[in-house]
């Protein structure tokens, strides 16, 4: 067997076992993370990001759909779980903008006192 091959098959298996160890709660962060770190992209232009919210946000709402059917987080007490479904609008970013009729990052604001226009009304300065 060829060096190059077995490293590959090693890392493939490693990448494997990595991403199947990872909860459903943890993928739905991960996935929520980098949502939140798409609308802060001052590097997109408006095109750019809203195509790649629309991307995530149908794979955010499959995930918030796999947590709230996932039988394993029943039950379990972890700090994690429990700070996840006490704050169901920001965990469940997708879902819950759906329900208000506001786009996401307009809900993201809105659950730390943040409007679209009180953004806009801001300058940059030092305090």
């Amino acid at each position: 067997m060829k060096p190059q091959f077995f490293a590959l098959a090693c890392a493939s298996v490693i990448a494997f076992s990595a991403t199947a160890h990872a909860g459903t709660l943890e993928n739905l962060e991960r996935e929520r993370a980098m949502t939140i770190n798409t609308f802060m992209d001052a590097s997109l232009s408006v095109d750019e990001r809203q195509a790649k919210l629309d991307s995530q946000r149908r794979r955010l709402v499959d995930l918030e759909r796999i947590v709230m059917r996932d039988e394993s987080l029943r039950g379990q007490n972890t700090k994690t779980v429990r700070i996840a479904f006490q704050n169901y609008d920001v965990t469940f970013l997708g879902h819950a903008s759906a329900e208000k009729g506001h786009t996401m990052f307009d809900h993201w604001l809105s659950q730390f006192d943040v409007s679209t226009d009180s953004l806009m009304a801001t300058r940059v300065g030092r305090r």
